[in-house]
């Protein structure tokens, strides 16, 4: 008598699904990403001078740690640019610059302010450093969800990196002067007027339309050379002035509503909100990869 052989047959239960192994698969290509790494490295060395100017202020060294915030600025102006001459902008870039900036013009700044001026008001001191710390994150956050809205001519709001330069320059003005900041009742108002204007919707002229490559006035040249000389002089007090004269004329010009009314720009993608970005599950598709300016 010959056997029947049985086959087993598997369960439906029990058979692997082949979509979890390509959700596995495309989840792991996602994760293990790649990054541009020169224009990242120059972002680094702007979080670098921040964190630098922190732990001078903790030591005493005030002066140090302006001239520290001021080198932060330069790297900062100067990675956009490195990711652009290189083609190496990325949505990765622009996130961890935001990062960045919030040490260096955040955190640093306001510290500095507290340990250098504001320590003696107490309560009322470092709650007003922390404004500033706080205004600067948020004006930092408006910026990243409205850069394809706004035109780029103007910011809207004291950009944060002159608003940590103000700081940085009134350390060096003081101390040229030779004045007393202890304690000083018109720091702790330009400290809580910055933290507002950074909030605020006053329109502030970035010279992004203007183009140095080309042609341009003779008179051009003529006030640069007036406008270095002046500064060269003493660049403690003028610094100081020009940056302060900066943030001044943009609040009274908002205040009067003086100037060109602002110009809508249409998207050029629908935005989501950032409550259902967040709650969004991975979807089997790729996501579009989109590189925006740094």
């Amino acid at each position: 008598m010959t056997e029947i052989p049985t086959t087993t047959t598997q369960r439906p239960d029990d058979e692997p699904d082949p979509r979890a192994n390509t959700r596995r698969a495309r989840l792991r290509r996602r994760m293990g990403m790649h990054i541009y790494v020169l224009p990242n490295l120059v972002t680094t060395a702007n979080m670098f001078f921040g964190f630098f100017a922190i732990i001078q202020a903790i030591k005493g060294q005030y002066l140090f740690a302006s001239y520290a915030i001021v080198a932060a600025a330069f790297f900062d102006q100067l990675d956009g640019r490195v990711a652009r001459m290189t083609h190496s902008t990325s949505q990765f870039g622009a996130e961890y610059d935001s990062l960045c900036d919030l040490v260096s013009f955040g955190v640093a700044p306001a510290l500095l302010l507290y340990l250098w001026a504001l320590h003696p008001f107490g309560r009322l001191g470092w709650v007003v450093s922390f404004l500033f710390a706080a205004c600067g994150a948020l004006r930092l956050a408006r910026f990243n969800v409205q850069k394809n809205i706004v035109e780029k001519a103007y910011f809207q709001g004291l950009p944060i990196p002159m608003a940590a330069g103000i700081v940085a320059s009134c350390v060096l003005f003081v101390d040229d002067l030779e004045l007393d900041p202890v304690g000083a009742v018109p720091l702790l108002a330009m400290a809580a007027l910055l933290a507002f204007v950074m909030v605020s919707n006053f329109r502030y002229r970035s010279f992004k339309d203007i183009d140095l490559k080309q042609r341009l006035p003779f008179s051009y040249l003529v006030l640069g050379v007036l406008l270095l000389t002046v500064v060269v002089l003493r660049h403690e007090i003028m610094i100081f002035a020009l940056f302060l004269g900066y943030a001044l004329l943009g609040a009274v010009f908002g205040v009067l509503r003086w100037g060109k009314p602002p110009r809508a720009i249409e998207p050029p993608i629908a935005l989501l909100e950032v409550g259902d970005d967040l709650h969004e599950e991975i979807r089997d598709e790729d996501p579009p990869v989109t590189h925006p300016e740094r």
